[in-house]
């Protein structure tokens, strides 16, 4: 994008003839606002993306489908990271819920019982060791399928619909039974996507989503690098026309 205008401008070559340089359109630097796909909460603090699955799954089987889409179950690395989560719209229907005004979903940690005595106490451990900065949940509220043979309880977090209960960071953790069903939250790294959506592998040439549909990027650490833009030439005979925002150099003639 750029200049839509021909410009034609001269200047005196070294043997004295006069040299033409015809500019067509200034490739611009581009802004990427897009590294997640269509679906998924991008963070750039962790330069993660977080999505909300409404499938209703047991523990184990949430572990498998985020690990389908080359994710696991969510753990947080600093405050910060949480209360983007907690803040978050995630479009969610209210029979996958309890309350109307309660959200829980499945996250990556699971409560270890040490002793069931006078009371139940244990401590939390990361379900899929993956980063060496991942904090721990605080007690958690031991839910209501508890059985008395499980040893091992998986962590379920609850945040809140209302607008001002979720802005305040205000949320719990459980500790229920792994088999019950639940909604849960996956988390996987930022990727390369493509302008019609598509994810890109590492080190393949794509389109990013964007507003110029002629640039050629390569995919490297989730990031669009290396860009080079295709400079198209104005629709000949043509004073008035739209440019295809997904086709590279396709123009739409606006002339009677």
């Amino acid at each position: 994008h750029g200049k839509e205008n021909v410009d034609s401008r001269h200047s005196r070559g070294r043997g004295g003839e006069t040299t033409r340089f015809h500019t067509v359109n200034v490739a611009q630097p581009v802004r990427f606002s897009r590294k997640c796909p269509t679906g998924w909460h991008h963070y750039e603090g962790t330069a993660s993306c977080y999505r909300v699955y409404l499938n209703g799954e047991n523990y184990w089987d949430a572990v498998q489908t985020c690990q389908r889409v080359n994710g696991s179950l969510a753990t947080f690395t600093a405050d910060q990271e949480l209360r983007f989560i907690l803040a978050q719209e995630w479009d969610l229907e209210e029979k996958a819920f309890v309350r109307k005004d309660q959200r829980r979903f499945w996250v990556g940690y699971q409560y270890v019982i040490t002793n069931r005595n006078h009371s139940l106490e244990g401590h939390w451990e990361v379900a899929y060791k993956g980063s060496s900065e991942v904090f721990l949940p605080p007690d958690p509220i031991f839910g209501s399928a508890m059985s008395e043979k499980e040893n091992v309880l998986c962590g379920q977090l609850q945040c809140f619909h209302f607008p001002t209960l979720r802005h305040h960071g205000l949320h719990s953790w459980y500790a229920e039974n792994c088999y019950e069903k639940s909604s849960f939250l996956c988390k996987r790294s930022q990727t390369c996507v493509d302008i019609k959506d598509n994810i890109v592998d590492e080190g393949y040439y794509f389109t990013p989503k964007g507003n110029d549909p002629c640039l050629s990027c390569t995919c490297h650490n989730g990031e669009p690098e290396m860009c080079v833009a295709a400079l198209c030439e104005r629709p000949q005979g043509c004073q008035q026309y739209r440019k295809d925002p997904k086709e590279c150099c396709k123009f739409t003639c606006l002339d009677p």
